[in-house]
């Protein structure tokens, strides 16, 4: 059994955050999308559902956070490259959304991070496996020392 993310997520207009999320690389799935919802894919495994606040308020008895103003999580995105990271920041900017703060760079991961039409974050990033591998190994002598 493929094990499978459903990411929901609050948004005051499903037509706008669907062409947000276009936008930026997801592919919209008509099968489980309608006026309330838009079901965003990002992988065969992980997706985005935009539902529309009265629809979300169907799940849960909670106050829907207002993430402009309070983080309510981040989601980190896997990229391929640095320019990836790049081109969907500088994406998400053209269609709307906002950078939250600067680029980090610690050499073996690069990242950045935006927020959506609704301000949920967004943290795209590259890591670079056999640099982060070098750096942990001598993180590790170094405190056995």
């Amino acid at each position: 059994m493929t094990r499978m993310i459903f990411v929901n997520l609050p948004v005051a207009d499903v037509a706008k955050s669907t062409a947000f999320y276009e936008a930026i690389g997801f592919e919209k799935n008509p099968q489980f999308s309608n006026e309330q919802a838009s079901c965003m894919v990002w992988s065969d495994a992980i997706f985005v559902m935009v539902l529309d606040h009265g629809f979300y308020s169907t799940f849960t008895s909670k106050e829907i956070a207002d993430t402009h103003k309070t983080s309510a999580a981040l989601i980190a995105l896997s990229r391929d490259s640095r320019a990836e990271v790049d081109a969907i920041t500088d994406a998400a900017i053209a269609a709307g959304g906002r950078q939250t703060r600067d680029t980090q760079d610690m050499g073996f991961m690069y990242s950045r991070a935006f927020e959506d039409l609704d301000g949920h974050t967004f943290e795209p990033m590259y890591m670079d496996m056999g640099a982060a591998n070098a750096a942990m190994a001598d993180q590790h002598e170094g405190s056995a020392a």
